[in-house]
């Protein structure tokens, strides 16, 4: 394959850099990976990072890249770029970063000033949609540096998403892919571009259209790699630059999801279940679908927000034992946390976790908290993490069904990647709650995978999008339901945590008046 060239994906996570080079088979031949610091606080609740620091961990996850690799570099044919979403970066003029990104993680909110004016401040009004139009403003990272930070405004040349902000050091340019616009700005989702003119995000937030880059389709070249990216990186210079889409969408992409009656589960800091179509189709009202990876598809996203953070977070409050283990055995601490969940039976002996460590927007609301019932004296750690598990797969359950209500298509496959892919125990856990097999992408890379496909088709080393996810995805192992499971998890999902949120929520709302947290 190496004759026909080979296609360079580069992937910024929340966690690490990953520089990925693939054949045309979409065969992983080689990583150079690079651990982020995820982000710092200086104020509680603040996720921020240096600009700087992400570019820095490209040219060196590139430069990782190649010191393993005895490669002819002229044999690349193409560079992608996939990354984290909604991370906000201010530049000047020249491109440098004035402040700060701002991360996705970050809690920060905006003041919200007056009302949106005109016929939108009546439909919004009329259609009880005031609260979710609030949040968005409050949540606009841009709203609270130019309330915050007006000096920094001022200066304020462009905004970039992180993915746009790689894209312009690597080929000079401002530019980005639709498939990357996955963020608090004046975008819109429906028709996969800039919001037009009178659109109410453009009273929403302070941001003008020559403030934003010029967008381009997955697929389409956003310009060449300059000879200063080349120096930094090693990516020999003038290689095209080819649009992909955010770590998610080119996640589907990867895992080779793009049927409406498949489902792809990721199971990563935030966990989502996606389906692709290529109509517009919102599955909880007002929160719009993502851009897909593939042209003018949408990703039917429904997400819960911490997802697999609460296996971080576990192992780093309750682990401890399991994480020495490992390091003294000389194994992945994943494999003794299988240990944990596997001495649990399905159910968890009735202990029940409600994964909503952050709270949602609409379904569910602002009030909403985590909870975990049916303790008793029998519960252990390992009943905690199992329950973990199987909390996350029911919340993705029933975003399954959400998406199988609106859309009318009923979802018979499922697709699980990201880090919790990994996990033996999750994936089996997976079938059994949705009463379907759960398949394992033969390739773990799936987000840089897909970024590849978007790169190849981009050059034409594939005719179309379906070709060429025909010939680079493939499905790995497959783990089938266990009926016996599958009844139990049946019975507590439909008689017990289809109703914890609902029975609760008054409950969350008395917290929230007390305590004022959520904020």
């Amino acid at each position: 394959m190496s004759g026909q060239g080979y296609l360079l994906a580069i992937d910024n996570g929340t966690q690490s850099v990953r520089a990925l080079l693939f054949d045309l088979d979409g065969h992983l031949i080689g990583k150079g990976k690079v651990e982020l610091q995820a982000y710092y606080s200086t104020q509680p609740g603040w996720a921020e990072q240096d600009p700087e620091y992400y570019w820095t961990s490209v040219g060196e996850a590139c430069r990782r890249l190649w010191a393993q690799l005895d490669i002819d570099r002229s044999l690349i044919r193409g560079v992608s770029l996939t990354t984290q979403r909604g991370t906000v970066i201010n530049v000047d003029e020249h491109g440098q970063p004035l402040r700060p990104a701002i991360l996705w993680l970050d809690q920060r909110r905006a003041e919200v000033r007056g009302r949106i004016k005109g016929p939108w401040g009546w439909l919004f009004k009329l259609v009880g949609a005031q609260a979710t139009v609030d949040y968005f403003r409050a949540q606009a990272e841009v709203n609270w540096v130019a309330q915050q930070q007006p000096e920094i405004w001022a200066k304020t040349h462009k905004v970039l998403l992180l993915s746009g902000f790689l894209s312009q050091r690597l080929c000079g340019q401002y530019v980005d892919s639709v498939a990357c616009c996955v963020a608090y700005l004046p975008f819109d989702y429906k028709r996969l571009r800039w919001a037009a003119p009178r659109d109410w995000k453009w009273q929403a937030m302070p941001v003008r259209r020559a403030q934003l880059p010029k967008l381009y389709k997955p697929g389409e070249q956003l310009g060449r790699i300059s000879a200063e990216a080349s120096r930094h990186t090693g990516i020999p210079e003038g290689l095209p630059l080819i649009a992909a889409g955010a770590d998610k969408a080119c996640e589907v992409l990867g895992a080779g999801g793009v049927e409406p009656d498949t489902a792809c589960l990721s199971y990563a800091t935030t966990a989502t279940i996606n389906t692709t179509r290529r109509s517009y189709l919102e599955t909880v009202p007002m929160i719009p679908p993502y851009p897909a990876a593939v042209p003018d598809h949408f990703n039917t996203e429904v997400m819960i927000y911490r997802g697999f953070w609460m296996v971080s977070w576990f192992k780093q409050e309750f682990g401890l034992r399991e994480m020495q283990r490992a390091q003294a055995l000389g194994v992945e601490p994943e494999a003794l946390f299988d240990e944990l969940v596997n001495a649990v039976p399905p159910g968890s002996m009735g202990l029940m976790l409600q994964p909503y460590w952050s709270p949602g927007i609409r379904d569910p609301g602002l009030e909403a908290k985590g909870a975990i019932i049916g303790f008793g004296d029998v519960h252990t750690r390992a009943h905690v993490y199992r329950a973990i598990l199987e909390g996350l797969a029911y919340a993705l359950r029933q975003g399954k069904e959400k998406i199988e209500r609106r859309s009318g298509t009923r979802i018979t496959r499922l697709r699980v990647s990201g880090g919790g892919s990994q996990s033996e125990a999750a994936m089996q856990l997976t079938a059994d709650v949705f009463g379907l097999p759960a398949e394992r992408p033969q390739v773990y890379e799936t987000s840089g995978l897909g970024a590849a496909i978007c790169c190849a088709v981009g050059l034409g080393l594939h005719p179309d999008f379906p070709t060429a996810i025909r010939a680079m995805t493939r499905v790995g192992q497959v783990f089938q339901p266990d009926p016996q499971a599958q009844r139990i998890y049946q019975q507590l999902y439909a008689e017990v945590y289809l109703r914890m949120y609902r029975q609760l929520r008054p409950l969350y709302r008395k917290i929230r008046q007390i305590t004022g947290y959520p904020a």
